[in-house]
């Protein structure tokens, strides 16, 4: 029950345009910290939160790394948040080269941004607008979710200009 009214209040949060990220500082693959504010794309900001341990986030992240090589002329940035324990942070860099991923990685490994966001399952997808407001929130992946992404992508894309 208390899931599905956080749920309820997200969505109407999203809904009413208030959604946004916040500004918190977390650390990339190679330990230094990242302004969540400093890396927003110029039109869109695509946000995927997986676990290595997550086996959607296998299927989704090839999915995930052709959106990124289709749209990153376009204004719209991707990052993957890598939310593994700190314990098993050591799996993460390996993880992100035998997997190919092209966009940058951020660890929140202390689940701040994840809790903070209301994330609670894995995958899970925001995509952003220029001021950082939340205008998309996709949950786990399923083939063929990548066209809803793309669409959606392509309709924001178009209404910012």
């Amino acid at each position: 029950m208390k899931k599905w009214y956080l749920m309820i209040v997200f969505l109407s949060l999203l809904s009413s345009g208030f959604a946004q990220l916040p500004d918190l500082e977390l650390k990339n693959l190679d330990r230094q910290y990242i302004r969540l504010k400093d890396v927003q794309g110029k039109q869109l900001t695509v946000i995927d939160f997986w676990a290595t341990w997550c086996k959607p986030c296998l299927a989704s992240i090839p999915k995930i790394s052709e959106l990124a090589s289709e749209f990153q002329n376009k204004g719209v940035a991707f990052w993957g948040i890598n939310v593994d324990s700190p314990r098993n942070q050591s799996k993460v860099k390996p993880f992100v080269r035998s997997m190919n991923i092209s966009y940058p990685v951020i660890l929140d490994g202390d689940q701040e941004l994840m809790n903070n966001l209301n994330v609670s399952v894995m995958p899970t997808l925001l995509i952003l607008d220029h001021r950082g407001k939340i205008r998309f929130f996709h949950e786990g992946y399923q083939p063929g979710d990548e066209k809803i992404i793309r669409q959606k992508i392509q309709q924001l894309l178009s209404q910012a200009q």
